[in-house]
């Protein structure tokens, strides 16, 4: 067996939460949401996609964000944001979502 893709990152939330993530990863990162199946839906969260990447979000009771571990995005772009080229190919910042999850965002220069 070999890995051919990656299909999804999961990433965990507070309940409550899916207000605050859609404002984040629709409004700011620019991902559409999509719809769950209706048996996952019932747990809550909310899952995201964009051109070849998709993020599902689950709610998890005893929520505690992930500090270290974390997706990283390509964007197009990151403006003036203070970032580094410590990632040779790369310029880099790291940003925290509305519950504290780590996310990195690395434009290609």
């Amino acid at each position: 067996m070999r890995v051919k893709g990656l299909h999804h990152v999961q990433l965990a939330a507070p309940p409550g939460s899916e207000p605050l993530l859609r404002e984040f990863y629709a409004g700011v990162l620019g991902l559409r949401e999509v719809p769950k199946p209706p048996e996952l839906a019932k747990r809550g969260g909310v899952w995201f996609r964009g051109d070849g990447v998709e993020v599902h979000l689950g709610i998890e009771d005893d929520f505690r964000p992930a500090r270290k571990a974390h997706p990283a995005f390509l964007v197009d772009d990151l403006d003036d944001a203070e970032a580094d080229y410590l990632l040779p190919g790369y310029r880099r910042i790291y940003v925290s979502d509305p519950v504290g999850n780590r996310i990195e965002l690395l434009h290609p220069v």
